[in-house]
């Protein structure tokens, strides 16, 4: 059972090639694909949190473009005994971007307990299967779905 709850916030950052931006990421000895974005501050708002991750995640200024989804069934975390609840938007961009983007997953730079990359994949090409938590995957089918 959870004992208390675990809000993130999560951005879906679409190319002008069509390609969604996701992190590689390794972390508590395991690896795992995801959206960009994280868990929120105590005392911050959905909007400043998701701002805020891409800035610190991707160096990268969003404005909020439209809420996609937030989590309607129960996540237990796989980190922590928290039930996790994630809302996702759409966002754009509003500064250049000058990330260094892979090709391959977990193909990690340096060396550590945690680390990160990206990578671009195109919508026609997002499998479930690529990532690793449920909402992540709940995600992905919706996306598919409006396709």
């Amino acid at each position: 059972m959870a004992e208390y709850f675990n809000v993130r916030v999560y951005g879906l950052l679409l190319n002008d090639n069509d390609e969604l931006l996701v992190s590689d990421e390794q972390e508590y000895g395991m690896q795992f694909t995801k959206f960009p974005g994280g868990g929120l501050e105590l005392g911050e708002g959905l909007v400043d949190g998701l701002k805020r991750e891409f800035m610190e995640e991707c160096n990268l200024e969003i404005e909020i473009v439209g809420h996609f989804y937030t989590t309607d069934f129960f996540v237990k975390s796989a980190f922590n005994n928290s039930q996790v609840i994630s809302v996702y938007y759409l966002v754009r961009s509003i500064s250049p971007v000058n990330l260094v983007t892979k090709t391959i997953a977990f193909d990690f730079d340096g060396e550590g307990e945690v680390l990160q990359s990206f990578r671009w994949i195109n919508l026609t090409a997002l499998s479930i299967a690529d990532f690793a938590f449920p909402t992540d995957k709940r995600v992905v089918e919706l996306l598919q779905d409006e396709l």
